[in-house]
């Protein structure tokens, strides 16, 4: 294939979704609060900065489980560049380290923009996306491994981006904004666990301890089907938070059609289908509820 193709493969740009929605909900909740008179830049800088941040993780993800031999042919997810032989581990290596130097720079870029109004100091910030660095290298090489993945996905899929975009973009942390990063991290750790429960024969084999392979499949289809009514619970409470009177449509819609398709329909698929490669539809299918969530909310928010 042309290494263009490859790479792009290997940053696995359908997991970039993920990454963008926690961003763009912030912004979105920043306009709902504060207006349009707000830095967006700022708001583009985070969202190059997660953006990177995932693919940075994606290629770690990529060498480390091939070294390590969790790559097996076997495996039941999309092909991995090393695995396949499409990329050596050193071309992944200093694809690695040209990834996470540009992602150091548009987050320090980033928080330049408002260094001087940081009434927490802009040293703080650097060092939490110094965290971020630091957790896109450690979940693949340990904590992954540890079953520690959903508290990872809750911290930097949710309170991190939502929080951290928030307050560079507005100065201020309010309520709501912790309120929408648990709503992000909780949703999009639904795609977590269905690909953990997809794998868990072979993580089991493998020796990563997820969190479906230390409770059990059974318990992984409950938690599923409670993270819809945590969502919507949430998302109830961000209703009363949030400064708009249309933000009720939205919310009373998603909750009557896109968790009901997650919570029954995506759960049903699961305990007909429960191995295999036929769970990447869920996969999918709960990728596309975590869009439309994240769309709705935005709407809600901006209206």
């Amino acid at each position: 294939m042309p290494s263009f193709r490859i790479w792009t493969l290997a940053a696995r740009p359908k997991t970039l979704t993920g990454a963008a929605i926690p961003v763009v909900l912030a912004g979105a909740l920043a306009i709902n609060q504060m207006g349009y008179d707000l830095p967006y830049g700022v708001w583009a800088g985070c969202l190059l900065f997660a953006m990177l941040m995932q693919i940075d993780a994606n290629f770690i993800n990529d060498i480390y489980d091939y070294l390590k031999g969790t790559d097996r042919a076997d495996r039941l997810g999309p092909e991995r560049a090393c695995a396949q032989g499409w990329v050596t581990p050193r071309q992944m290596r200093v694809a690695i380290g040209i990834v996470t130097v540009a992602a150091c720079l548009v987050g320090l870029l980033t928080v330049a923009w408002v260094w001087d109004r940081l009434p927490w100091g802009g040293w703080k910030f650097v060092a939490l996306g110094a965290l971020c660095v630091a957790g896109a290298f450690l979940y693949t090489t340990r904590l992954s491994y540890l079953g520690w993945g959903d508290v990872m996905v809750l911290i930097f899929f949710g309170l991190v981006p939502v929080c951290g975009t928030y307050y560079l973009m507005c100065l201020t942390l309010p309520i709501s904004s912790i309120i929408l990063g648990l709503i992000s991290g909780i949703a999009i750790d639904a795609l977590l666990i269905v690909n953990n429960f997809r794998d868990r024969e072979q993580d089991r084999i493998s020796g990563k301890r997820t969190i479906v392979v230390r409770l059990g499949g059974h318990v992984a289809l409950a938690l599923h089907r409670s993270i819809g009514w945590s969502v919507f619970a949430l998302c109830v409470v961000l209703w009363f938070l949030t400064d708009s009177s249309w933000t009720e449509l939205p919310l009373f819609i998603l909750a009557g059609g896109a968790f009901t398709w997650l919570n029954t329909r995506t759960t049903n698929h699961m305990a007909l289908i429960d191995h295999g490669r036929a769970l990447n539809a869920c996969l999918g299918e709960t990728s596309l509820n975590m869009s439309v969530l994240a769309i709705l909310l935005c709407v809600a928010m901006l209206m």
